[in-house]
């Protein structure tokens, strides 16, 4: 097995303001007082309600643009969900959606994608428009066109823009500009050469309109991993704050090894956190409270963990579908355990097979944390659901790597 000493990126950092911006500096103040006083107990519970407050942190994306420019298909696509799927947004040739509808996403129901209404149709004016859909309520905006970018999606960039929110110009249906452009010029062809020349028409219609330095995604919703997706995904990982961009990683499709890798660490991040509720649980002294405690703590993580990373049945299927493959076929590239049911059975013999490498750890945990070299319970604790959840981790995302190697035939 893999060396699991904890890296920067896992350790209990000095500072724990940035990874405890869902709760306030009195509270930070006082899980770092309960630590140093040895008072793990109530360390552990401060320490659960962040992780509580991380995971249900709300994340509302506005999808907006003209009547028939892709909103409701590109809410689909990020939800994991085909246009004539249960619980899709409703898609079509011209306006369907009416009022502000919001689809949440289907395993991470904190972040919801909001579909609005077409900008410029006669009930909803690009002047009136952000009070009529609710402005408020919502966290960045997705401005889309599927030809041209007009005078009302840079009144309505405009507007948002003074109210203090962010918003993303995005390019819809360039798939169907390649396929045309590929019929008319087969000969002289270029995908790269047509790709840019729609992003220079894009950029010079926004100009136009006295957009300084304006940048424009590429997109297809029905190959969401290709053009400029990703460089997207990248761009809002950047500038949300980091308990929305924790949302918003984990409810992403599972399109590339970067995002997998992504999704990776922000979940390594949290490990030290579920431990440190271990160690406090285990330093209570009621007989057989750690144990039960334990099990309960990390069979909801690794659930967790085989939902995030798509090795559910229910994702297993869908991508099946999606390729063309049997599932059973796709299956075949899963080693871990972990993508089977998560029982207590199965938890308790990972930790006991954890036991040993943990024992390894607990050394570097006194030195990381001093306070554990005063609790052997704690400690022990703290180092085997420190090393379970960190190799379990690394399992899980090889395993949907392979997958995705599996079902594309190819690396990606």
């Amino acid at each position: 097995m893999a060396d699991q000493t904890p890296t920067e990126s896992d350790q209990c950092p000095a500072d724990l303001t940035e990874e405890y911006d869902t709760i306030t500096e009195d509270d930070i103040a006082e899980i770092r007082e309960a630590l140093e006083e040895g008072r793990l107990a109530e360390a552990a519970l401060k320490i659960q309600e962040s992780l509580e407050a991380l995971e249900n942190a709300p994340l509302n994306i506005a999808v907006t643009g003209e009547s028939g420019s892709g909103k409701s298909s590109f809410v689909n696509a990020i939800r994991g969900l085909r246009d004539d799927e249960e619980g899709a947004a409703t898609t079509g040739v011209v306006e369907t959606t009416m009022e502000p509808t919001p689809y949440p996403h289907p395993t991470h129901p904190n972040v919801i994608l909001w579909d609005l209404p077409g900008i410029g149709t006669p009930a909803f004016q690009s002047d009136t428009y952000l009070e009529q859909v609710g402005f408020p309520k919502y966290d960045f905006f997705i401005l889309i066109a599927s030809e041209r970018f007009r005078a009302s999606h840079v009144q309505l960039a405009r507007e948002i823009q003074e109210m203090g929110k962010r918003f993303y110009f995005v390019r819809s249906k360039v798939d169907a500009d390649l396929y045309a452009a590929r019929r008319r010029r087969p000969a002289s062809y270029s995908e790269q050469g047509v790709l840019e020349q729609i992003r220079d028409d894009c950029c010079r219609q926004l100009l136009a309109e006295r957009v300084d330095s304006p940048t424009v995604f590429l997109l297809s919703s029905w190959e969401l991993g290709r053009y400029d997706f990703l460089a997207l995904e990248e761009t809002l990982e950047k500038e949300l704050p980091s308990h929305k961009r924790h949302a918003f990683l984990l409810a992403l499709p599972n399109l590339s090894r970067g995002i997998l890798q992504r999704k990776k660490e922000a979940m390594q991040r949290q490990i030290w956190k579920l431990a440190t509720i271990s160690c406090g649980i285990a330093a209570i002294p009621i007989p057989g409270l750690s144990v039960v405690c334990d099990v309960t703590i990390l069979m909801k993580a690794l659930a967790g963990y085989r939902q995030t990373f798509g090795l559910d049945d229910e994702s297993l299927c869908k991508l099946a579908e999606k390729v063309g493959k049997p599932v059973e076929d796709i299956r075949e590239a899963i080693k871990s355990p972990l993508a089977k049911e998560i029982s207590r059975d199965l938890v308790l013999k990972l930790l006991t097979k954890a036991g040993g490498g943990a024992l390894m750890l607990v050394e570097y945990m006194f030195s990381m944390v001093p306070v554990l070299g005063t609790l052997a319970a704690g400690g022990i604790s703290f180092g085997t659901t420190y090393y379970m959840l960190r190799s379990s981790l690394d399992e899980v995302a090889q395993d949907a790597h392979n997958v995705l190697i599996k079902a594309f035939e190819t690396d990606v």
